[in-house]
C-alpha cells in the first residue's frame, strides 16, 4: 500500500496538485481497500485516518485572504498587467472520448495504453489577459530546456511603460518549494513569488477558474480538426493516422494552437474571485462566439466518422481531473520499475557480484546520513520527500540488482540484510 501511495503522491506532485494529510489518508484507505479485495487473505494494518479542516474553514480562509491580497496589491502598486498566475495540469495528449471506436479498440489492446500517456503542462498568464507565457512542458523523464520567459516579461512591461516588476502567484502544491524566490536567478529578481493559502486553490486559483478546462476543450477541438485535415488531404484513414502518425511533435503544435485560442476574456474573468477589482476594470470588446467549443468538437467528430456528443466532450475533460485507480497506479508502478531496470542495465547487473559487507556498509552510511538530515535540516517536509524518493527510486528499485548476484551463493542473505535495514522491500 505504501509503495502504491508513494507512486500516487509523486504523480500528484508532478501535476502540481495540493495534498493535505486528510487527502493522503483517504487515498491510503482507498488503496488499502482495493488491495484487500485483490488479496483477501492478506492481513494489513488499517490505514490511519485524521480529520482535516472542514470545507467551511477553507472558504473562510479564502475569504480572509482576498482582503489580504487586495491590501498587498495596493501597498506594492501592482496593476493587472504585472500580476501573473501559473498552474500545472496533466494532459492525456492521445486520448479520445470513451464512445469512439478508437477508444474501444485500444481498450482491447494488451500492455501499455497510449491514451494513458500523460504529459504535464505549466500554463501562465497575467490578470489583464494580454500576456500569455509559452507553456512549459514536462514529458516522461526528459528535462525541459529553460525558457527565456523573463525577456518576454521585461519587453512586455517596457512596451507599456511600466516598472519592471511582476508578481507570480502559485498555489501551495508540494512541487512548489517555499523558498523558490530565493533560488530565482539574478536577472529574474524583479519577479516576486506569492503563495495562496493551503486548501484554497479550488476557490481562488485563477487558472482553476475555467482557464485550464477551456484550454483542454480547445486542445480537443484542434486535435479533431487535425484528424479531419489529414484524412481529407491524404490517403490515410483515421485509424492509420492515429496509430502511426500522431506523435508528440504534432501534439506540441496542437498545444500551441489551443493556448493561443484561450481568449483575453477567459483569462481576465478567472480573477474575479481572487481580485474582483481587476476584473471590474476590464472592458470586453470581443463578442461571444455563436457556436460553443463543444459544438465545434461534435461537428468535427462526426465529420471524421466518430460517435461523439457534447456530454462525451464534457466527460473527457472531467476525466483529466479524476483520480488514478489502484489498478492504474499498479500499472504505473510496474512501468516505472521496468524503465528503471532498463536504465541501470538489469541483465548486466545480474552478473556482478557485490559482497554482503559492501551492501551493509552502503546502507549503514545512508541510514546515518538520512537520520542526520532528519534531525538537523529545517525543511522537514521537503527533506522527507527527498529521502522517500531516493529510497523508492535508487534503493527499492535497485534492490534486486544488488541482491541477485549474491542470492544463489549466499542463501538470500543479502535479502535479509536489506530487510533488516527497513529501507528496501525486496521481492523474490
Amino acid at each position: 500500500m505504501e509503495k502504491l501511495l508513494m507512486v500516487w503522491v509523486t504523480e500528484k506532485q508532478l501535476q502540481g496538485d495540493t495534498l493535505t494529510q486528510t487527502i493522503i489518508c483517504e487515498k491510503a484507505r482507498a488503496i488499502y481497500g482495493d488491495l484487500l479485495k485483490q488479496t483477501p487473505q492478506t492481513s494489513i494494518d488499517e490505514a490511519s485516518e485524521e480529520h482535516g479542516e472542514a470545507a467551511s474553514s477553507d472558504i473562510k480562509a479564502a475569504e480572509d485572504y482576498i482582503k489580504t491580497f487586495s491590501d498587498l496589491i495596493k501597498a506594492q502598486g501592482y496593476i493587472s498587467q504585472q500580476v501573473f498566475n501559473c498552474d500545472e495540469t496533466g494532459l492525456f495528449w492521445k486520448k479520445m472520448p470513451n464512445r469512439t471506436y478508437i477508444t474501444a479498440e485500444e481498450k482491447m489492446m494488451p500492455g501499455h495504453k497510449p491514451m494513458k500517456d500523460r504529459l504535464t503542462l505549466a500554463l501562465c498568464a497575467n490578470a489583464s489577459g494580454d500576456c500569455k507565457i509559452k507553456p512549459l512542458l514536462v514529458y516522461h523523464s526528459e528535462n525541459p530546456r529553460a525558457f527565456k520567459s523573463h525577456k518576454i516579461l521585461k519587453e512586455k512591461l517596457q512596451e507599456n511603460n511600466l516598472p519592471v516588476q511582476a508578481l507570480l502567484i502559485l498555489d501551495n502544491a508540494p512541487a512548489h518549494p517555499p523558498n523558490l524566490e530565493d533560488d530565482i536567478l539574478e536577472e529574474l529578481k524583479f519577479i516576486k513569488v506569492l503563495y495562496l493559502p493551503p486548501n484554497t486553490t479550488p476557490i481562488l486559483q485563477p487558472m482553476d477558474q475555467q482557464v485550464i478546462s477551456n484550454f483542454k476543450k480547445l486542445y480537443t477541438k484542434h486535435l479533431f480538426r487535425r484528424c479531419f485535415e489529414v484524412t481529407q488531404s491524404t490517403n490515410l484513414t483515421l485509424r492509420e493516422f492515429w496509430k502511426d502518425h500522431f506523435n508528440i511533435a504534432i501534439c506540441l503544435q496542437i498545444i500551441d494552437q489551443a493556448w493561443l485560442g484561450v481568449t483575453t476574456k477567459t483569462l481576465t474573468s478567472a480573477w474575479k474571485k481572487l481580485w474582483p477589482e481587476a476584473v471590474a476594470e476590464r472592458i470586453y470588446e470581443e463578442l461571444e462566439p455563436g457556436v460553443s467549443v463543444e459544438e465545434e468538437i461534435v461537428s468535427l467528430g462526426k465529420s471524421i466518422g466518430l460517435e461523439v456528443e457534447e456530454r462525451d466532450v464534457n466527460e473527457l475533460i472531467e476525466e483529466y481531473t479524476q483520480e488514478l485507480t489502484t489498478e492504474e497506479i499498479q500499472e504505473l508502478q510496474s512501468q516505472q520499475h521496468t524503465e528503471v531496470m532498463q536504465e541501470i542495465g538489469f541483465e548486466e547487473s545480474e552478473e556482478e557480484v557485490i559482497s554482503t559487507g559492501d551492501i551493509k556498509e552502503i546502507l549503514g552510511m545512508w541510514e546515518s546520513v538520512s537520520q542526520f538530515v532528519e534531525k538537523k535540516h529545517p525543511e522537514k517536509v521537503a527533506t522527507g520527500r527527498a529521502s522517500d524518493l531516493f529510497n523508492d527510486t535508487c534503493l527499492t528499485q535497485g534492490s534486486a540488482t544488488f541482491c541477485v548476484g549474491r542470492a544463489k551463493n549466499d542463501n538470500l542473505q543479502n535479502f535479509k540484510v536489506l530487510k533488516s535495514h527497513r529501507i528496501f522491500s525486496c521481492q523474490q
